[in-house]
């Protein structure tokens, strides 16, 4: 990965080149020659930041490239597989007969491939509930000081078409993305509302998982409910613990899920 740029400007200063005329400057202090092995993976990265920096912009083809070879020091193969790993991860896409573009930056975008790789690494989904258990508790105790009666009225209608769908047999996947989204709303605090989106894309393929579970959607409601309720008594901590059990109630359900049969069966 690349480390951060300090107080580099990622735009180059005029230096001659060695072979006059050569090899013409390009934006960007992150494009210079490789030396490590992982020559593909190093040079995708540095595309990577000057793309997110936006020094490279959506709206202009990238170098091409014999010119970004030239300035990497690389052969062009490297510099195709480059592109290739940006492609994958939804960063670049090549517009036939006008060269390779940057994407315009979508959370969707950036999230999608990991939210596929936490559909099979279990170790990862650990990690991920470990950082809800970190984040979702402060914002179920900051929202209590803050939601609005807009906010409590928007969680309860949610809470109230989950028990509609509950009760008919249906699927509450977007209530249950949705309660999270307001409950962030309610803070106030674009970043805090920008952070979980990004969660919820990650979290969509487990609660798929959990909320096909015998008893989930219910438990999953009640959880809702009591983060609610403490949230309409402007009770912080207790907002806090009632997602702190939530969370860890998911957790469970989650390592319920990936037992073998033979092991299920004992625990049930």
């Amino acid at each position: 990965m690349v480390g951060p740029v300090g107080g580099r400007s990622l735009t180059f200063a005029q230096r001659r080149v060695k072979r006059a005329g050569s090899v013409p400057a390009l934006p960007g202090g992150l494009i210079r020659p490789i030396k490590k092995t992982r020559i593909a993976e190093e040079i995708a990265d540095r595309i990577r930041v000057l793309i997110l920096d936006g020094t490279l912009p959506p709206d202009r083809p990238l170098p091409g490239e014999r010119l970004l070879a030239a300035r990497f020091g690389v052969s062009r193969g490297s510099i195709r597989d480059a592109f290739r790993l940006l492609e994958t991860i939804g960063l670049i896409e090549t517009r036939h007969g006008q060269g390779t573009f940057p994407h315009e930056l979508d959370v969707n975008r950036l999230v999608a491939p990991l939210a596929s790789i936490l559909t099979y690494r279990r170790d990862l989904r650990e990690e991920l509930l470990d950082v809800r258990r970190m984040f979702e508790p402060a914002v179920a105790r900051v929202a209590a000081v803050r939601a609005s009666d807009e906010d409590l009225a928007d969680l309860q209608r949610i809470l109230d078409t989950q028990r509609r769908k509950l009760a008919a047999g249906g699927s509450a996947i977007v209530e249950d993305t949705a309660f999270h989204a307001v409950l962030a709303r309610a803070t106030g605090n674009r970043v805090v509302m920008r952070i979980m989106e990004t969660l919820n894309n990650l979290l969509i393929e487990s609660r798929k998982l959990t909320l096909r579970q015998k008893g989930r959607p219910e438990r999953s409601i009640q959880g809702h409910e009591a983060v609610v309720a403490a949230l309409r008594r402007r009770d912080a901590d207790a907002a806090a613990v009632a997602m702190r059990m939530h969370i860890d109630q998911i957790a469970e359900l989650l390592r319920h899920a990936a037992l073998p049969r033979s092991a299920k069966r004992r625990s049930s």
